[in-house]
């Protein structure tokens, strides 16, 4: 098995190599042009989302390998569904998080049970690797087309239904104190995808207050290391979002000074993009499963993500 540290220094590495070209690898999708215009989770076979460290692993190999489906499977569930691996394909490492249990003698006598975290890698195939699949497995994802200048009545709904207090200002901003999100008008973005990537930035900060996931890094100042680690939770939170709601998130104009703070970051910890990953994971099933949709019509509301 390999050793959960070397998991951890690899997919590290990746994320380093990537954000020393300038290149953020959980935007892959976007930038090159995947999924025919749609970007959504990567997929299971059974139609369950990857979530987390392992959908922003997968967005970047499809982009980089030029997948067009987004399911993804073992060798074996292929093989269950009368399909095979092609000759010479190379596989995919995703991660499986688990904790197993050790007993512990105390200098009392008594004996506590200690829950020891550890990561488990596997493998898997895009469906574009594998011949004798069902045709849905290869459709391309039909494009979203949406009139970028309009606000989206959806999209809309969702983040209202949070109840998070969101004012207008002159500048986007989370508030921790206030426990309040600044946004400049609508009308002040290029366009709706604009509006809604910094809205769902905000918003993943919005999480972080006591009374909700109580995220804190130790941040102490503007720019600090907790501060940057925070802006990472937050701009993945924002590109699960967008892959959910249907909206690309939008490179922010100040990324290159991020970069060289995320940077700092990920060599001094080669843990921290498999925790970003998890809260900004967290974050958005918090926000989903916030909505308070019950009296609506809940054909014209997103649905929570899945697991």
């Amino acid at each position: 098995m390999v050793q959960t540290n070397d998991i951890y220094a690899r997919i590290t590495q990746k994320i380093i190599d990537d954000l020393e070209k300038g290149q953020l690898t959980w935007r892959k999708p976007w930038n090159e042009g995947n999924l025919a215009g749609k970007v959504m989770r990567p997929l299971r076979w059974n139609d369950v989302p990857y979530t987390g460290i392992n959908a922003i692993m997968l967005w970047a190999t499809a982009a980089e390998k030029g997948y067009q489906s987004p399911y993804w499977m073992t060798f074996r569930q292929a093989a269950d569904m009368k399909a095979h691996v092609r000759k010479g394909e190379t596989g995919t490492h995703v991660v499986y998080a688990d904790t197993f249990e050790k007993e512990e003698k105390e200098s009392d006598g008594t004996v506590n049970i200690h829950k020891i975290p550890f990561l488990k890698l596997y493998t898997v195939f895009n469906a574009s690797q594998i011949e004798g699949l069902l045709a849905g497995f290869n459709k391309l994802p039909e494009p979203v087309v949406a009139n970028e200048e309009e606000r989206i009545e959806e999209i809309d709904r969702f983040f209202k239904q949070t109840k998070a207090d969101i004012s207008t200002g002159y500048k986007a901003a989370y508030n921790i104190v206030a426990d309040r999100i600044e946004m400049p008008p609508f009308e002040c973005f290029n366009n709706a995808a604009g509006y809604y990537a910094t809205l769902a930035h905000e918003v993943t900060h919005w999480t972080r207050h006591p009374s909700r996931l109580n995220r804190d890094f130790n941040r102490k100042k503007f720019g600090d290391e907790g501060y940057a680690k925070e802006e990472l939770v937050a701009e993945l939170g924002a590109c699960f979002l967008g892959a959910d709601l249907g909206f690309e998130p939008v490179t922010k104009e100040d990324h290159a000074a991020y970069i060289q703070s995320w940077l700092s970051v990920l060599k001094n910890d080669t843990r921290f993009i498999i925790q970003a990953a998890s809260c900004a994971q967290k974050a958005v099933e918090y926000i989903s499963a916030v909505q308070t949709s019950k009296n609506e019509d809940k054909n014209h509301v997103p649905e929570p993500m899945g697991r």
